[in-house]
């Protein structure tokens, strides 16, 4: 009996052992399992967040198309009247024509008031300057310029400059200019233009 009290006693102490390690592997289980669930909602609310901004990064994409579309469509209805104007084909790309044409405007002290630029076409409107100019006009004189470029196949631009040129009397009184004198001064900036665009560094 003895014998068999110790083996039942030996008995329960190892179910006891066993059933204490069930509980400690169930609530292993338990722990991982809610960590899953936990891992799975924070996974889940990271899916819906990023789904969220990939909505909102199409929907901002679909705006900046819609803007830039808007813009090209702006500056292709921009026409500048070639008529009277004096024109050039220069073999070179736009940016680089565009670059010598504003480095040539500033060097003869006319500002830059409206720029229009796109890849095929770049439009400068000046201001109207009234000065001493060293190489473009004469002493005496009031001027603004409409340039416009345009983009070629084959890297060509097609340089269109256009001249608001007038003289000016005592008191700011206007004089009458002919045609060939103001298509001398379109000629010269086209000159000029032309000799900035050549020079080495814009190469």
């Amino acid at each position: 009996m003895n014998s068999l009290q110790d083996g039942n006693k030996v008995m329960q102490q190892q179910i006891d052992l066993l059933n204490q390690e069930l509980r400690d592997a169930k609530k292993q289980a338990e722990h991982a399992q809610a960590e899953a669930k936990a891992l799975q909602a924070e996974a889940k609310a990271l899916g819906t967040k990023l789904d969220s901004q990939l909505a909102e990064s199409k929907k901002l994409s679909g705006e900046i198309q819609r803007t830039a579309a808007k813009a090209a469509q702006a500056t292709d209805n921009i026409r500048v009247e070639e008529k009277g104007s004096q024109v050039e084909d220069l073999p070179r790309p736009l940016v680089a024509v565009g670059k010598a044409a504003e480095e040539a405007l500033a060097r003869n002290g006319y500002r830059v008031k409206v720029s229009v630029k796109t890849d095929q076409k770049t439009i400068y409107v000046t201001e109207r300057k009234v000065t001493t100019p060293t190489s473009l006009e004469t002493s005496g004189s009031r001027n603004q310029y409409v340039v416009s470029l345009q983009a070629l196949p084959s890297n060509v631009t097609r340089l269109s400059v256009k001249a608001d040129f007038e003289r000016l009397a005592q008191g700011g009184r206007i004089l009458a200019v002919d045609a060939e004198e103001t298509a001398e001064i379109e000629r010269r900036l086209i000159a000029e233009i032309g000799k900035a665009v050549a020079s080495p560094s814009k190469l």
